[in-house]
């Protein structure tokens, strides 16, 4: 079946490169990164290793990269679509089990939860995820073990779904309000988050910037 990976990608020609040849020897290859108005060596070290590429002329955020290419694998047949990162976070060997409760189709979407396989997870990275959480729970009414992971796998109707409108990070906790707001089934995953030193997580101000977002679409949109 026709499984779609979508990746967003900025500024992330050092790592694009080993990630979409990881997905490929993960045995998928409709692979569509989203370069959002970065350097042209980020395109090319994605094309480079089998991705199809689409551009942004300017950066537009996240959300909006990932919507490019949700829409793009869509027209082209999609039945499932896995979002997935640009910066070598994420596992490909682990696309299967995030696929499998919806190839079932046991539920609409996954979404990956990092902390049970994930033990190296800075401190400041962990406060900041526990804050959002329960910011997350407050918003949405959803109670989740992880936020903001960007690890999500999903059917080809809970794809179009997901009208995201929030272009930059904001996505993420816009993508929990959808799955209340339509009662799509889903499950949490264990999934593996990478950290090492060239991994820049979100830091407090970022996230409180992503919070007041979410709260101006919430209530004023």
């Amino acid at each position: 079946m026709s499984a779609w990976i979508v990746i967003a990608a900025y500024y992330e020609s050092s790592s694009i490169g080993d990630v979409v040849s990881d997905v490929i020897e993960a045995g998928y290859e409709n692979i569509v990164v989203v370069n959002d108005g970065s350097d042209e060596a980020t395109s090319d070290a994605a094309r480079d290793a089998g991705a199809t590429v689409l551009e942004h002329a300017i950066n537009r955020g996240q959300g909006a990269a990932l919507r490019t290419g949700m829409e793009y694998a869509l027209r082209n047949g999609a039945e499932y679509i896995v979002h997935f990162d640009a910066d070598g976070q994420h596992q490909a060997d682990e696309i299967p089990s995030m696929l499998e409760p919806v190839r079932r189709g046991d539920v609409d979407i996954t979404l990956g939860k990092r902390f049970e396989q994930s033990d190296s997870i800075p401190l400041s990275k962990y406060v900041v995820l526990q804050g959002a959480i329960l910011f997350q729970f407050v918003l949405t009414g959803l109670w989740l073990s992880d936020a903001h992971n960007g690890f999500r796998a999903m059917s080809r109707q809970a794809a179009k779904t997901l009208e995201i409108k929030q272009e930059r990070m904001g996505h993420a906790t816009e993508i929990i309000e959808y799955i209340k707001r339509h009662d799509l089934r889903y499950e949490e995953v264990p999934v593996t988050i990478t950290y090492d030193d060239d991994i820049e997580g979100q830091g407090l101000m970022n996230a409180i910037n992503i919070a007041k977002k979410n709260l101006f679409y919430k209530f004023f949109k």
